[in-house]
């Protein structure tokens, strides 16, 4: 039996866009994937996260099955175009009851609210004035995380000002993959660094209100695994380090920003400026999202091959993902190494399969529990190594829509039947039920959960 320290955190996590629905009730404003999802072909099936969970409708139910489960924290994020449909301007007061309503539910079951700021749902009115590429924005982010500190900094202590703005530039701004579907890289890299500046503008604003407050921000780990033994690899791996965890990093917790980045894009590098880089510099605690480390295999000729197909020897998840647990401990202990964080919290953690409903009304996602043991066992000896770690978020609370994934990737630790809406917890959400009450893990348990599938 592994047990953590007495007071760490347990809780689970969910997205606004991905799980609310009501994309357009009591006078919410469009987001850009409210429109990105309209696009043909952008996501698969043509769905959309007009419904998604109904969490809107749904939240008190939802919050005391959390609650039965004995979940102690949970995050979520607030949808900024249901705060402000017009992106800026005077705050929708129908947008901010609703999040004053779930907050006060939270807190009457026992369960302490984590707030994230943007989860990736940008007022589309926002995107058409130059959206992340446009300074501006961080300006925008700051009177909006002020507003939302002054409705709730009463009763949420913790805050995220973003989610994974890796995610954000690169696949919003350069691949196109995700919305608003743009594809330039010098957008991109703007938006990177607008998205450091809105952090720290908005890190200050909730400061001004609730002085008490503990607010971080949650990064993409970007951690890397070489396959074979090449002399280009570690040249190529600074390389990459600094474009897709240093940009990011550094300016949050060194208020520098990577030289090698800057050489690199020339003409495309966004414009530094020393006092940016001073206002970025804010944390009081690092959210690590970890799901995989990145496969490289580097060719004769020096080019790195990032996950370019499956190896026979990982173990795939519905998303295509290599399961990679120590990983996670790897990245910690580097990340804890080299940047010196006050605090880490793992604000993400999780794993997709495709679950199906027993006759029995049980989900026994057998592959998911050996996820997560596995995961959470590295988080442990992270801890004993040394970092700084004091929290687990396991992704995600329920099912939901997986960005352009649509609804067949299955991440949840309750299955939702999009039909009926009806939620049943799976046999890992009963497990990780078990962990939170033993503040720890057992690796037999898994073993004892295959039995009884067995019998």
């Amino acid at each position: 039996m592994i047990n953590f320290p007495k007071n760490f955190i347990w809780g689970t996590a969910t997205a606004a866009y991905q799980i609310e629905g009501a994309w357009d009730s009591d006078g919410k404003g469009e987001s850009i994937w409210d429109r990105f999802c309209r696009q043909a072909g952008a996501i698969e099936r043509n769905e959309t996260g007009q419904v998604a969970c109904d969490f809107y409708s749904r939240f008190p139910d939802d919050i005391q099955l959390m609650k039965s489960l004995g979940i102690p924290h949970y995050r979520f994020s607030v949808s900024w175009p249901r705060i402000f449909p017009a992106g800026t301007g005077e705050p929708d007061i129908k947008g901010l009851d609703f999040y004053d309503r779930m907050v006060d539910t939270l807190m009457a079951a026992g369960i302490t609210p984590w707030l994230t700021l943007y989860h990736w749902d940008l007022p589309a009115v926002l995107e058409d004035r130059g959206g992340w590429p446009n300074r501006e924005i961080g300006f925008w982010f700051r009177d909006y995380a002020y507003t939302m500190a002054k409705k709730l900094g009463d009763r949420v202590k913790h805050w995220m000002t973003i989610n994974e703005p890796w995610v954000i530039s690169t696949h919003g701004y350069w691949s196109g993959e995700h919305a608003p579907g743009v594809r330039c890289r010098k957008k991109a890299f703007l938006a990177a660094y607008h998205l450091m500046l809105a952090h720290g503008l908005a890190f200050d604003a909730i400061k001004s209100v609730v002085p008490t407050a503990k607010a971080g921000i949650t990064n993409a780990s970007q951690y890397y695994f070489c396959l074979n033994r090449h002399p280009a690899f570690e040249e190529w791996r600074r390389y990459a380090d600094a474009e897709n965890n240093g940009i990011f990093l550094e300016p949050v917790l060194k208020g520098t920003y990577p030289e090698i980045v800057l050489r690199h894009l020339g003409a495309d590098a966004p414009d530094v400026r020393e006092d940016d880089l001073q206002q970025m510099c804010r944390h009081d605690f690092m959210g690590v999202q970890y799901y995989f480390d990145n496969i490289v295999e580097m060719s004769d000729n020096g080019k790195a091959l990032v996950n370019h197909h499956r190896y026979p020897f990982f173990h795939y998840t519905e998303m295509g993902w290599p399961v990679t647990p120590s990983g996670l401990c790897e990245y910690l202990v580097t990340f804890s190494r080299e940047y010196s964080p006050r605090e880490i919290v793992v604000t993400e953690n999780g794993s997709a399969w495709a679950d199906f409903l027993a006759p029995n009304g049980k989900i026994y996602d057998v592959e998911r529990q050996d996820y997560l043991i596995k995961h959470v066992q590295q988080v442990f000896e992270a801890v004993k190594k040394g970092a700084p770690v004091s929290g687990y978020f396991a992704w995600s609370f329920m099912d939901n829509f997986e960005w352009t994934r649509g609804y067949r990737p299955r991440f949840g630790l309750v299955y939702v039947d999009y039909p009926s809406q009806k939620r049943y917890v799976k046999e890992s959400g009963h497990l990780y039920a078990k962990m939170i009450r033993h503040n720890g893990v057992d690796p037999a348990w898994i073993d004892r959960s295959q039995s009884e599938r067995k019998s």
